[in-house]
C-alpha cells in the first residue's frame, strides 16, 4: 500500500493527505441524505404500526438537518475540492521540478540508454495520469473505502442478515478486481510502451523534416511513423476492449447484491423476524451504498493503469545521480591515470595517460571516432570512466561536487544550443547575475555584438527553439560570449571556428586567444593549423595515445600526425577543376 501511495504520488505521499481526508468527510456526508430518509421511513412505519399521529415536529427537525447538513457538504465539499485540486497540481509541479532538476544530475550515458521520446511522454503524459489520479481517483478511492467500511458496521448494527446481503456479492468483486490486475500489468505497460514509441517516432520525423522533404520520405513512404500510430491504435483498442468488459461484469456483479437483499427481506418479513420499517430503510440505503463501490471499481481500474507511470517516474528518480562533496582546488593541474571507457560495450579510450599543466593548452588531434570528444566529455564529467581515474590538483574527479566544478569550468562545442528566449538572456546563460554592461562586454569580446545591434530588437531579440533563426557561425559566438561571461579557469573548446565563415573566423580566433589567456584549455582541433603554437599536442587513434608533444616534435617524429598535417596542407590547395575550366574559358 505505501508503494502504490508512493508511485501514485511521485514519491510525495504526505502532500495528499489533507485532500484525502476532506474527501472523506466529503463521501460520510452525503451518505446523510440516507440517514435523514431513514429516520422519516421508521417515522411512518411507527406512525402506522402504533396507530397515532404522525410526529410533524420531527419531520420538521429532519427538514432543518436536511439544510444544515447542505450547507456543511456545501462547505465541505468546497474545501475538499480546492483540497483535492491544490495537491494534484502541487504534487504534479513539484515532481516535474524536480523530475527535471534529477535528471540535470543523472550521467549523460544514462540518457544514451532512453528513447528520446521516453523523457517526453513522462514530463506530459505520466505526470497528466498523475494528477488525475491524485485529483480524482485516490481521494474518492480512500473516502469511499472508509464510507462503505462505516456503512457495514452501522448497517450490521441494525440488521446483520440484511447487510451480508448487501454486501454478499463482495467477494466475486475481488476475483474481478485481481483479474483487471493481471491485465493491467501486461495491457497497461504495452499501451504506454507504444505511446512513447509514437512520440519518439514524431519526434523524430519532426526534428529529421527537412531529410524527409529533401528525400521525399513523407506521407505513406515514412513508415516508422505510421506502424508506431497504427500499434498505439492498437493497444489502445486492446486495453479497452478487455479491461472495460471486466470492470462492467464487476459493477453488474456487485449490484447483484440488491435483489439478492429484496429476496431475503421478503423471506424475513414472511417470517416475521424483519419489520417493513427496516426492510424499506435498508431498500432506501442500499442504493446510495453500491454508488461508491461502482466509482471504486472504476477509479482503481484507472488508478492502476496510473501507478505504472509512477513506477517509470520513480525508475528514474531512483537513479543515482553523478555526486561528490569535495571542492575543486586552486591547482588546476589535469591528470587522466590509466584511463579505460566504453559506451555500451564498445571499446572507446584504452588506458590514456595524460596531464594538462595549468594554464597551458592542450590540443587533442586525431582522425574521426579517435575518442577526442570522449576525452572531453571525461573531462567535464558527463560520463565517468569505466577504468583509471582522472584527478585535477591531485582530487579524484569523482569526489568533486559537480555544481562546483561547472562552476569552475566552460564549455565551447560545435554543436550550440540556444533557448527559446533573448539573445540577452541565452548569453547570461554563462553567468545569470551579470549585468547588461557586462553581457555586451562580453558579446564585443566574442565579435558578435555588431550583428546583434543589426537584428530588429538587439539584444531583446528572441531566439527560436535551439538558434532556429541565427546562422551557425552566430550562435557559435553567442556561445563564446557566454564563455567569456563566465570567467572560468578551465576552458573546453570543440573547434569554435569551425562553422564561420572566413570573413569572421579572424576575429573570432582571436576573440578565443583572449579567452583562453592565462586559462587551462583543452582544445579538440580539427583544422590543425588552428592550434600548431599549442603547448602539447596529443595525438589519438583508436582510443589510444599516439604521440604527444609540440607540432614540430610530432610532425617530425609522429608518422600519424605528419600523415594528418600533409593531407589538410594537399585539401587546402585542393581545387573544383571543372570549375577552373569554366572560368578560365569564360575569361
Amino acid at each position: 500500500m505505501k508503494q502504490t501511495l508512493i508511485n501514485l504520488t511521485s514519491g510525495e505521499p504526505k502532500k495528499i493527505i489533507p485532500s484525502v481526508i476532506w474527501a472523506t468527510l466529503e463521501s460520510i456526508l452525503r451518505m446523510m441524505p440516507a440517514v435523514i430518509a431513514f429516520y422519516g421511513i421508521m417515522e411512518i412505519f411507527n406512525t402506522y404500526t402504533e396507530q397515532r399521529a404522525i410526529d410533524l415536529a420531527l419531520f420538521g427537525k429532519l427538514a432543518i438537518a436536511s439544510i444544515v447538513w447542505f450547507l456543511i457538504q456545501l462547505a465541505v465539499s468546497m474545501v475538499a475540492y480546492d483540497k483535492e485540486y491544490t495537491a494534484a497540481y502541487t504534487v504534479s509541479a513539484d515532481g516535474r521540478r524536480n523530475l527535471a532538476n534529477h535528471l540535470r544530475k543523472l550521467s549523460l550515458g544514462y540518457f544514451d540508454s532512453r528513447d528520446p521520446g521516453d523523457l517526453t511522454t513522462m514530463m506530459l503524459g505520466d505526470y497528466a495520469l498523475l494528477e488525475n489520479a491524485v485529483s480524482h481517483m485516490l481521494p474518492q478511492a480512500f473516502g469511499s473505502l472508509l464510507l462503505l467500511a462505516v456503512a457495514f458496521v452501522s448497517l450490521g448494527a441494525i440488521d446483520w442478515r440484511m447487510t451480508l446481503c448487501i454486501y454478499g456479492m463482495l467477494p466475486l468483486v475481488l476475483l474481478a478486481i485481481w483479474g483487471s490486475n493481471v491485465l493491467m500489468e501486461k495491457l497497461g505497460a504495452k499501451h504506454i510502451a507504444a505511446k512513447v514509441d509514437s512520440a519518439s517516432r514524431l519526434q523524430e520525423y519532426l526534428h529529421g523534416i527537412k531529410e524527409i522533404k529533401a528525400y521525399s520520405l513523407g506521407g505513406q513512404q515514412f513508415g516508422r511513423l505510421e506502424r508506431a500510430f497504427n500499434n498505439l491504435r492498437k493497444e489502445s483498442i486492446r486495453i479497452e476492449g478487455f479491461l472495460g468488459p471486466v470492470v462492467l461484469m464487476g459493477i453488474s456483479v456487485l449490484r447483484m447484491g440488491l435483489p439478492v437483499m429484496i429476496f431475503a427481506g421478503a423471506y424475513f418479513l414472511g417470517q416475521n423476524s424483519l419489520s417493513v420499517s427496516v426492510f424499506l430503510a435498508f431498500v432506501v440505503v442500499a442504493g446510495r451504498i453500491y454508488d461508491p463501490f461502482t466509482t471504486l471499481l472504476i477509479n482503481y481500474t484507472e488508478m492502476r493503469y496510473a501507478m505504472i507511470s509512477g513506477r517509470r517516474i520513480m525508475e528514474i528518480r531512483n537513479q543515482p545521480v553523478v555526486s561528490g562533496t569535495e571542492k575543486l582546488p586552486a591547482d588546476y593541474t589535469i591528470r587522466m591515470e590509466n584511463v579505460s571507457f566504453a559506451y555500451n560495450d564498445e571499446t572507446v579510450l584504452s588506458a590514456i595517460d595524460l596531464t594538462i599543466a595549468p594554464k597551458s593548452m592542450t590540443a587533442l588531434v586525431g582522425p574521426s571516432g579517435s575518442g577526442k570528444s570522449t576525452i572531453v566529455k571525461l573531462l567535464a564529467r558527463f560520463y565517468e570512466v569505466n577504468e583509471g581515474r582522472i584527478t585535477i590538483g591531485g582530487k579524484n574527479l569523482q569526489t568533486i561536487d559537480p555544481e562546483n566544478l561547472y562552476d569552475h569550468l566552460s564549455m565551447v562545442f560545435q554543436d550550440v544550443y540556444l533557448f527559446k528566449d533573448t539573445i540577452l538572456n541565452n548569453i547570461r546563460v554563462g553567468n545569470q547575475a551579470a549585468s547588461f554592461e557586462e553581457v555586451v562586454a562580453a558579446a564585443k569580446q566574442a565579435h558578435c555584438h555588431e550583428f546583434i545591434m543589426a537584428l530588429p530588437n538587439g539584444y531583446d531579440t528572441m531566439v527560436g527553439e535551439g538558434g532556429s533563426s541565427l546562422s551557425g557561425g552566430e550562435k557559435q559566438r553567442i556561445s563564446i560570449a557566454r564563455a567569456f561571461l563566465k570567467k572560468s579557469e578551465i576552458i573546453l573548446l570543440d573547434e569554435a571556428t569551425a562553422a564561420l565563415d572566413l570573413e569572421n573566423e579572424a576575429g573570432v580566433q582571436k576573440a578565443i586567444r583572449n579567452l583562453v589567456a592565462d586559462k587551462t584549455v583543452i582544445v579538440i582541433a580539427h583544422r590543425l593549423k588552428t592550434v600548431i603554437n599549442a603547448d602539447q599536442i596529443v595525438v589519438l587513434e583508436d582510443g589510444k595515445i599516439a604521440g604527444v608533444g609540440t607540432h614540430q616534435s610530432l610532425y617530425t617524429d609522429c608518422s600519424l600526425y605528419k600523415k594528418l598535417v600533409d593531407m589538410q596542407n594537399e585539401a587546402a590547395n585542393w581545387k573544383f577543376s571543372r570549375c577552373d575550366e569554366e572560368i578560365s574559358a569564360v575569361s
